[in-house]
């Protein structure tokens, strides 16, 4: 398959002559091909994913899924957030949120078809994450006029997203790390993070000794490990409840730091 020089006409191909792990798009049946990305591409993808990814409001999320909406048109975005289903095959319709990054070499006329046919197809917003030049993201609404958003702004996707994402979140690594991680601790019940550090201490006030402290400290250091993914089995266990203070407390900031036990 190559891709055609005029996409007026319908094209030859259909959705079902493609299998996932296929470096094609189709646009009105002509096939576009999808180049492996490079470094600058590959790395801020995996950022943006997490970060939408894990918002509280979001069920589904997805890179690289192939939505078709008629059988001449299958169009993958970078990230996909609703309508992610776990099923095999080619996804009907489209995503709720997508998001697109654009680097050098971009194919500006397939990105701008992509866009309009995503928007048609039922996605609500589209970013376009600018690597190039000045960083920023470009805003697309079905009906509305396209707005650009730079470093410093928050984008809002209401109904999609329940928080509002910086423009640096979605490439900067230390402004992604800090959206994902609250946004973990909310999907947990906790607001930030003062506030799973807040719950072991009121623990320890409330009962009114230092034992009272010891164990809320442990329940602060069990619920950061919840939060982070870190397992805490027999061993670990047995190592908090001899730790006393000084060491609880030298734990709790150290996971607070550094995000592991050691």
């Amino acid at each position: 398959m190559s891709a055609l020089p005029s996409r007026t006409a319908g094209g030859p191909f259909h959705a079902d002559l493609l299998h996932s792990g296929d470096r094609y798009e189709l646009s009105n049946g002509h096939a576009i091909y999808c180049a492996p990305a490079g470094g600058r591409h590959a790395q801020p993808n995996q950022l943006g994913a997490s970060v939408v990814g894990w918002d509280p409001a979001v069920k589904e999320a997805g890179v690289d899924t192939g939505y078709s909406s008629g059988p001449g048109m299958l169009r993958a975005p970078d990230v996909a957030v609703g309508n992610v289903p776990d099923t095999p095959g080619w996804v009907r319709g489209a995503p709720d949120l997508a998001i697109e990054y654009a680097d050098v070499g971009q194919d500006e006329d397939d990105l701008t078809a992509k866009i309009e046919e995503l928007l048609a197809a039922g996605t609500k917003y589209l970013w376009v994450v600018r690597l190039t030049g000045k960083r920023r993201v470009e805003l697309h609404e079905p009906r509305k006029p396209v707005r650009t958003a730079w470093p410093g702004e928050m984008l809002t996707a209401p109904g999609v997203l329940q928080n509002a994402v910086r423009v640096e979140a979605l490439y900067d690594r230390t402004e992604a790390e800090r959206a994902t991680f609250t946004n973990l601790l909310q999907r947990r019940g906790y607001e930030s993070l003062e506030a799973v550090l807040a719950r072991g201490v009121e623990q320890g006030r409330e009962a009114g000794r230092e034992e009272g402290r010891e164990e809320g400290l442990r329940a602060a250091v069990r619920d950061l490990c919840d939060v982070l993914g870190i397992a805490v089995g027999p061993e670990r266990e047995s190592r908090l409840l001899a730790m006393h203070t000084a060491e609880l407390d030298e734990l709790r900031a150290r996971l607070k730091r550094d995000r592991r036990w050691d």
